[in-house]
């Protein structure tokens, strides 16, 4: 369900960054932005989801799986392109899921390496 309406949202709010359609498996979709970054959006609950990104050979991921208690944004962390885990400047597993795909989307199109 979720990946429904966030594909609908993603396609309407930021079709004219989308280099392709977005593309639906049955647990994640993959957007190709113009900017060569890929997204990979897996969110299969509100408070439980992965956004990850390849960009130029490098691969950042931020999600909530609730193993690296460290970063004070627990559970939610980024794995940066250098494979630090550190705090999630992005995402808030409280937040609609819409709202935290479109921050991740807006920052990668300003900056994918954050």
């Amino acid at each position: 369900m979720y990946n429904f309406l966030i594909r609908q949202n993603l396609e309407e709010s930021f079709g004219d960054a989308l280099l392709e359609p977005t593309i639906a498996h049955h647990d994640v979709l993959i957007a190709r932005l113009k900017n060569g970054v890929t997204l990979e959006i897996r969110y299969p609950d509100t408070h439980e989801y992965s956004i990850l990104w390849r960009w130029d050979g490098a691969m950042s991921v931020i999600d909530t799986a609730p193993i690296h208690s460290d970063p004070a944004s627990f559970p939610n962390h980024l794995h940066d392109a250098n494979g630090v885990v550190r705090e999630d400047p992005l995402t808030d597993p409280a937040a609609d899921p819409w709202d935290n795909v479109r921050a991740v989307l807006l920052a990668v199109l300003s900056d994918p390496k954050l």
